[in-house]
């Protein structure tokens, strides 16, 4: 029942609207320290993060954020923070991708086809690392075996990028959550005040307005011919023909 519960998720977040902030491809120019500290020193940004997703309440956290069977069954109501540190250090891959679920599903978050390969091109190659590793073994070919531990360094390496930017991305969007980037360049306009003729919509701002990208829906259009409401409606037309017609004067019938 939990599984489909899961799967029921992950494909509802395939139908996310929003889109990070930045994208793996940008989060080395976004905010280089922190890249560079996520890449050396993983576990202890993955707790950051982690705790600050939860707005630093650590009574709402749960191991692997529910999405394990193991959840909700490792005493995390007692002693979350020591349970988070093991989660971080036992579990780091994990622990990434349950702070990366936590924010998705809070701001209805897509992940764009370009972030998608980069996940999936790393999860292949751990794969096709470990594949390598074990034939290596069976064989016993000291060739093949230099060629799987190189692999396996190239996999690593990988990992450890991939994992430093997706930790980035993460702050990255909680910056944006929490404000620290200033006020927008381009506000929303008042009511009262209308827009400009190039720019038929007002910029969408923050999480509670429309998805970026999506504009509101423009107001029907008023009908051809007819005065918008409110307009004041236009004089009586005098009976045709006027009263006393014909004027006075005129030849008489028969002229």
């Amino acid at each position: 029942m939990a599984s489909q519960e899961h799967l029921d998720k992950m494909q509802l977040r395939q139908s996310y609207r929003n889109v990070w902030h930045t994208d793996l491809m940008s989060t080395i120019s976004a905010d280089t320290p922190y890249c560079c500290f996520a890449l050396f020193c993983g576990p202890c940004v993955s707790y950051l993060l982690h705790k600050r997703a939860l707005y630093n309440d650590m009574s709402r956290y749960t191991c692997c954020a529910g999405y394990m069977p193991c959840s909700g069954r490792c005493g995390e109501s007692k002693c979350p923070e020591l349970c988070l540190c093991t989660e971080v250090f036992l579990c780091f891959g994990n622990s990434v991708a349950s702070t990366r679920f936590l924010l998705q599903d809070e701001f209805n978050i897509q992940t764009t086809q370009c972030d998608n390969c980069i996940i999936g091109f790393m999860f292949c190659l751990q794969q096709l690392a470990c594949i390598f590793s074990i034939v290596a073994c069976i064989v016993g070919s000291e060739e093949l075996s230099e060629a799987s531990q190189l692999l396996n360094c190239l996999a690593d390496l990988v990992y450890c990028t991939v994992c430093a930017c997706m930790q980035t991305q993460h702050k990255v969007e909680m910056d944006k959550r929490d404000g620290k980037f200033g006020p927008q360049p381009m506000a929303v306009p008042p009511v009262q005040q209308m827009s400009r003729i190039d720019q038929p919509y007002p910029p969408n701002v923050g999480y509670g307005q429309q998805p970026y990208g999506y504009p509101p829906a423009p107001p029907p259009p008023q009908a051809h011919g007819y005065p918008p409401a409110g307009y004041p409606p236009p004089p009586q037309a005098q009976g045709y023909p006027p009263a006393g017609y014909p004027p006075q004067g005129c030849p008489a019938p028969g002229y």
